[in-house]
């Protein structure tokens, strides 16, 4: 059986994204505001072990990319994983994965223009909060409706913002380790590291609990996927991006997170403080708690841009190519943007605005804990597509893949496992367990939804047994599903 062959577009797309912009996208992708501000809640909480959570972490989820990955390279599609849980799962779970996607980045995106609006208050302590979040919404929104090559110039420079703040910080750290300079020369030692109380020191269970912030400071690993229908050379761009994944993680997260943490010891962070404040004022960086800020802030810019107006324009679009949604969102501009998707994405992000208004204090503990609920079940649904997918290939139903994810079935299991016990600690700690209410809210009315889909005949997908729309790339004479 021949491997597919990718198609100059995907779906109407444009392919405009190059290899440096995929590179910055999938590197962006995975450093967000989790890492700059949430760790310092973690760190608190689990000590030096965090470093153990973030590795783990990385782990499962570049299993989870590879398995996305594998798919990919079967069909390049530019409704992603909604695609093949369409395909290989049935047409509720393509409908149910689609606009789960959705909610889960719109929910993101709410709470990352919630941050956006809070550092600005670190220069204009007087400027209402909603006010940067709806100017930044409107902002992002209008570059995304230009053309796709703006939405990835944009991020190309989020993601150098990003970059360059945690190389900068790595270097600097490394320096103060090795030559003592600076006020924290003194005191600084990798000896921190296990020294202060021991790697968990306020205990395993407690440093457990820090998963599901972790597993939010990764989201975002899996838009290299959502791109998939607008890359040049998917063949090549795509399989490098993801090859990558554990070396930016080991670099970026774990090895931040270890200089970090043996240059100030983890009992001087407090939860709400950014350890990279914390260890730039240790070491008496000037003006580091700005600089900080303005890394965080085009952060959360970034997240907003990339997951929250980027991935879901493309997700609403393929829920309306196939009948999961209105027509109209299937429409796209003569620059291969999907504007109407996109524009209803923007207005529901709004309401985060609206929210900020209202309860600013709240409000990103309310948005967060739906987005990592969703988050978990998205990734879950990737692994679980990419198992019926490896059936249908022994079965003579799908093109062999020619990127192939190690260890399957075993590893998709594992990281099933994994997502099953976060959940439970999810459901464990008060603070969090709201997460898993609006998870259980989401899947009646996704229930709901999809049965007034099939009253009303628009599911598509039942006539086609779950085929996706005329695959381009397809190999000929491989079988559909």
């Amino acid at each position: 059986m021949t491997t597919p062959q990718a198609a100059p577009t995907e779906g109407g797309y444009k392919r405009s994204l190059g290899t440096r912009q995929t590179q910055m996208i999938a590197i962006g992708g995975t450093i967000g505001t989790g890492l700059f501000l949430g760790a310092g809640t973690a760190i608190s909480q689990a000590g030096p072990s965090l470093i153990i959570w973030y590795a783990v972490a990385g782990a499962v989820l570049f299993l989870v990319v590879r398995a996305l990955g594998e798919l990919l390279m079967y069909r390049p599609a530019a409704g992603s994983f909604a695609d093949y849980a369409r395909e290989f799962l049935g047409p509720f779970w393509g409908y149910a994965t689609a606009w789960t996607y959705w909610i889960m980045w719109v929910t993101t995106g709410m709470a990352e223009i919630t941050a956006a609006g809070n550092f600005v208050r670190y220069w204009a302590p007087d400027f209402a909060q909603w006010k940067t979040a709806l100017i930044a919404l409107v902002v992002l929104t209008g570059a995304n409706l230009i053309s796709v090559k703006i939405f990835g110039e944009l991020e190309f420079w989020f993601a150098m913002i990003k970059v360059t703040a945690i190389l900068g910080m790595i270097l600097i750290g490394v320096g103060v380790l090795i030559l003592g300079f600076s006020d924290a020369g003194d005191t600084a030692s990798v000896t921190h590291l296990w020294a202060d109380g021991g790697i968990a020191p306020h205990g395993v269970w407690n440093s457990l609990m820090t998963l599901q912030i972790v597993l939010f400071a990764y989201q975002g690993v899996e838009l290299v996927g959502v791109t998939a229908g607008e890359v040049k050379d998917p063949r090549k761009n795509i399989p490098r991006a993801i090859n990558t994944l554990p070396l930016r993680f080991a670099l970026f997260y774990l090895g931040a997170l270890v200089v970090i943490l043996s240059v100030v010891s983890w009992s001087e962070f407090h939860p709400g403080t950014s350890p990279f404040v914390a260890a730039f004022a240790k070491i008496g960086i000037p003006a580091a708690a700005g600089i900080i800020n303005f890394v965080v802030f085009t952060s959360a810019l970034s997240s907003c841009n990339a997951g929250g107006l980027y991935g879901t324009a493309r997700m609403l679009r393929s829920a309306g190519l196939n009948g999961h949604g209105p027509k109209a969102l299937a429409r796209l501009t003569e620059r291969g943007v999907p504007r109407t998707a996109l524009m209803v994405s923007s207005v529901v992000m709004a309401a985060g605005v609206g929210v900020n208004a209202i309860d600013p204090e709240h409000a990103f503990t309310y948005i967060t804990s739906v987005s990592t609920g969703g988050a978990i079940l998205v990734w879950s649904i990737i692994l679980v597509t990419h198992l019926r997918y490896r059936r249908a290939v022994r079965e003579g139903r799908a093109a062999v893949s020619p990127y192939r994810m190690p260890g399957a079935p075993y590893t998709n299991w594992l990281a099933l496992a994994c997502f099953a016990f976060v959940t439970v600690l999810i459901g464990w700690d008060p603070d969090t367990r709201l997460a898993l209410y609006g998870i259980a809210v989401w899947v009646v009315l996704l229930g709901l939804g999809y049965l007034v889909l099939r009253v009303r005949g628009r599911d598509t997908a039942d006539e086609s047994a779950g085929a996706p729309d005329e695959p381009a790339g397809l190999a000929d004479g491989a079988l559909r599903n």
